[in-house]
């Protein structure tokens, strides 16, 4: 079936879809200094809820993409979003801190259906490069939702307590579940079998010796990286180091998703005239300029709050213009399989930015240099991916037919 043969869903639903997952972390964020006083925990604990998070998104979409390609996105995505609204739920009623992480791991599990299905609805409809375009326009207004989400975070924490975040992700949950009933049709026609356990793995191993495919998708991983070492240490720095409410925390993240949101505008309106691979490259290296000026004023000595946010904003702009670009680009190796493909690569994105929240947590000191450090070998090994992909230059024995073609 050709794309034009498929009707694209209109792209608000998608950027709904998308959007609840990172909502339900980010939303949740400045309450983490908080739940160290309120379970009578340590911050590593506390901080369980942040790194899980990522793990049940990254493993949940393993799940989700194969069963995607077999069933069609519209069954699949309903029943996770299902699961989120319950996992909401739990975690706002939950009596302890080991019930709230528990109930954090579900929620994730459900809540990155939409992340992954939206990029193969995405995916079922458009070719790779207009596919790079129509992902980077989702995910400019999506920073609309993690813009919001801190700050809103931060206000509720202060009036309400913890739990109040977590009835807001409930309620947004189940209104994103009802539209998604009444107005989401299918996409995928073009169904796959179900390869059971062993076919996934040999499903998941051809890819990954796809040398573009790993490439643009450790690319992605590594670039996240960076926002997820961010995302770890700056609440501590902020809260706990600087002293400041986590209302200011909240209001300063928007430089951050507005500087998002810049890259992915950027990203969308030049898609189509550069092409994916150039746009990742423009999107990692300045992602680590970014990254470089904040490590220019850390070893000078500024220890504040704008010499961490207005750097972490550059650095934004560059993710934005990366991701789009090179997500398309990986799930464009094997339409016939871009559930599959899809799912893979936000495994690697969550299980990479996990392993650079726990190594944030490990490393934390009085100043905002062990952040860095972890920015910096991240934003260094996402340069090797992409050198990697383009590397690629012939296909590998795995490789099927170019993004466009039809079977």
């Amino acid at each position: 079936m050709s794309f034009a043969a498929v009707r694209p869903p209109h792209i608000a639903i998608l950027i709904a879809i998308t959007a609840i997952g990172p909502m339900a972390l980010n939303i949740f964020i400045p309450s983490i200094p908080g739940l160290v006083r309120v379970f009578e925990t340590d911050y590593g604990t506390a901080q369980l809820a942040l790194t899980l998070y990522l793990v049940g998104i990254g493993c949940g979409q393993l799940i989700y993409g194969p069963l995607s390609d077999r069933f069609g996105r519209r069954p699949v995505l309903l029943a996770g979003l299902g699961i989120f609204v319950a996992a909401s739920l739990v975690c706002a009623l939950a009596p302890s801190i080991g019930t709230l992480i528990a109930g954090r791991i579900v929620q994730a599990v459900g809540g990155c259906a939409g992340m992954v299905l939206s990029r193969a609805i995405v995916r079922d409809v458009h070719e790779r490069d207009k596919a790079a375009s129509t992902l980077a326009y989702i995910t400019m207004a999506m920073a609309v939702a993690p813009a919001i989400a801190p700050a809103l975070g931060g206000f509720l924490e202060v009036w309400f307590g913890w739990r109040a975040s977590f009835l807001m992700v409930l309620a947004c949950g189940a209104a994103v579940w009802l539209w998604s009933l009444g107005s989401l049709r299918e996409t995928n026609f073009q169904r796959q079998p179900l390869p059971g356990i062993i076919g996934m793995v040999k499903g998941y191993g051809a890819l990954l010796r796809n040398r573009a495919y790993l490439g643009f998708a450790l690319n992605t991983a590594f670039v996240s990286a960076v926002f997820f070492a961010f995302l770890a240490g700056a609440p501590y720095i902020m809260i706990e180091l600087l002293k400041r409410p986590p209302s200011e925390y909240g209001a300063l993240f928007v430089l951050v998703s507005a500087g998002y949101a810049l890259g992915s505008f950027i990203a969308a309106r030049l898609a189509t005239r550069l092409g994916a691979r150039r746009l990742v490259l423009v999107g990692t290296v300045t992602n680590i300029a970014g990254v470089a000026v904040m490590g220019v004023l850390g070893l000078l000595g500024h220890f504040h709050a704008l010499g961490i946010f207005l750097p972490m904003c550059l650095a934004a702009v560059g993710s934005g213009i990366a991701m789009p670009s090179g997500i398309a680009a990986a799930i464009s190796v094997n339409p016939r399989v871009a559930g599959a493909a899809s799912g893979l690569l936000g495994f690697l994105q969550m299980s990479v930015g996990a392993v650079a929240t726990v190594a944030v947590g490990y490393l934390k000191d009085d100043d905002q240099m062990p952040m860095i450090l972890v920015m910096v070998v991240a934003g260094a090994l996402s340069v090797g991916a992409y050198l990697m992909a383009i590397g690629a230059r012939r296909p590998s024995p795995d490789a099927v037919p170019a993004p466009g073609t039809t079977d």
